[in-house]
């Protein structure tokens, strides 16, 4: 007869509740988290002034665009979890939900951008006008800040934990649906852009890009997506709590540092500079 597994031992096994309950590991893996948050932010922010830089003449393109919204995201992102046990203390409660789900309102709003860019140029290849697009883009924009600013009323006005389940259930539910639209409009551009003839000038690289970058949207989204459901209905999965600091580490780590990090390095290629042509000038005579 086999004999039975021994026992992990008491300080293997207390390792997590160590950690969680630990001051210190708590200020530790935010402070990292802040740190991981700040590059990101100071990243893009010289990405911004390179593109100003090199093309000013262009003004606010959607490349410029996005990577402002990433600077403001991750920015927001680093001064939260540098002050996450100040965030704590906030008071009425319902501020703290606020300051905890703006930014991911934001980056939304940021990767949004990044699809309606997408279904821009499939609309402009097929001779279709896109200015229903910006309309639409914006009007959906409106609609979801609207819902979440009512979703933090209904909190505020009656703070049970139905209602917290509610509003962690939208976040879930609009992370769905991102992912939907960058599996929806990548993989459009990406099969366009694959029967385009194989001598088009940067057929390959864009094709690659597309396909990365629609990849990581769609699995970072439809991660927050499940992460957010779990969350919603199992309080042992609090994002919202100072003694939770591994599981915020490993969720924000998969669902917005790490791929934050690889769309920006796949994008960090920036406009050429404009050549203006020499010529001379008439003579009078």
């Amino acid at each position: 007869m086999a004999a039975a597994p021994a026992p992990l031992p008491a300080a293997v096994a207390g390792w997590w509740e160590r950690v969680n309950g630990s001051p210190a590991w708590q200020d530790g893996i935010f402070g990292g988290l802040a740190v991981l948050y700040g590059i990101i932010a100071a990243a893009s922010f010289i990405q911004v002034a390179r593109i100003q830089r090199r093309v000013p003449e262009y003004g606010w393109t959607t490349q410029k665009v996005f990577q402002l919204l990433n600077f403001v995201v991750n920015g927001a992102r680093c001064s939260i979890f540098a002050c996450r046990r100040l965030v704590q203390q906030v008071n009425p409660p319902i501020f703290q939900h606020v300051i905890l789900d703006l930014p991911v309102l934001a980056f939304f709003t940021t990767y949004a951008v990044l699809a309606l860019f997408w279904a821009e140029i499939l609309y402009q290849a097929r001779g279709l006008m896109t200015d229903r697009l910006r309309s639409g883009f914006y009007t959906i924009n409106g609609i979801v800040y609207a819902l979440q600013g009512f979703l933090w009323l209904c909190l505020w006005w009656n703070p049970n934990h139905s209602m917290l389940v509610i509003s962690k259930l939208f976040i879930a539910g609009l992370s769905f649906f991102t992912a939907l639209g960058f599996l929806v409009y990548g993989g459009r551009l990406f099969l366009m852009l694959k029967y385009f003839p194989l001598d088009s000038k940067g057929r390959q690289q864009k094709l690659r890009e597309v396909g990365k970058v629609a990849s990581i949207c769609f699995c970072c989204f439809l991660a927050r997506c499940i992460m957010m459901c779990f969350n919603a209905f199992n309080k042992e999965a609090d994002l919202d709590v100072l003694y939770h600091p591994v599981l915020n580490f490993f969720y924000y780590l998969l669902v917005e540092i790490l791929p934050s990090s690889l769309v920006l390095y796949i994008l960090r290629r920036i406009p050429a500079k404009l050549q203006i042509s020499q010529y001379q000038p008439l003579s009078s005579g």
